[in-house]
């Protein structure tokens, strides 16, 4: 297996240790996130729990290269919604500059967690996870 091989393959088990890790947060400490759901979505607390199941649900796909192809565009999906409907509204609505810093940084961490996760997807049917003489 070639270097940039397994360098891509470090980078996507890392993503789906992250997202795990995302994930796990959404169960352990559910009503600090209730804050981040819009007001106009019902359900409040179902969508922290929905979120943190679809973060572990990427990362198992990435893990095993099952579906990563419609969980990569799935999670940007997702991310993109989170960026336009939580941290852009609150970027633009921050009552002083350590929160407006704050949305900001987490706009520019889902866009680029977004654009990680379509960049996975799209190179999907050439991603393998095992060694293979053709690589």
């Amino acid at each position: 297996m070639k270097l940039p091989h397994v360098l891509a393959h470090l980078a996507i088990y890392l993503l789906s240790v992250v997202m795990i890790i995302f994930g796990l947060q959404h169960f352990l400490h559910p009503h600090d996130l209730l804050n981040y759901v819009p007001q106009f979505l019902p359900g409040g607390i179902i969508w922290v729990y929905f979120v943190g199941i679809a973060f572990i649900l990427v990362a198992i796909a990435f893990i095993t290269n099952r579906l990563v192809k419609a969980a990569g565009y799935l999670l940007a999906v997702l991310l993109f919604i989170f960026v336009l409907t939580i941290h852009l509204p609150n970027y633009m609505n921050a009552g002083n500059m350590e929160m407006k810093q704050s949305a900001l940084i987490s706009l520019l961490k889902d866009t680029a967690i977004a654009c990680f996760a379509l960049y996975i997807g799209a190179g999907a049917l050439h991603q393998k996870l095992h060694m293979e003489d053709s690589d």
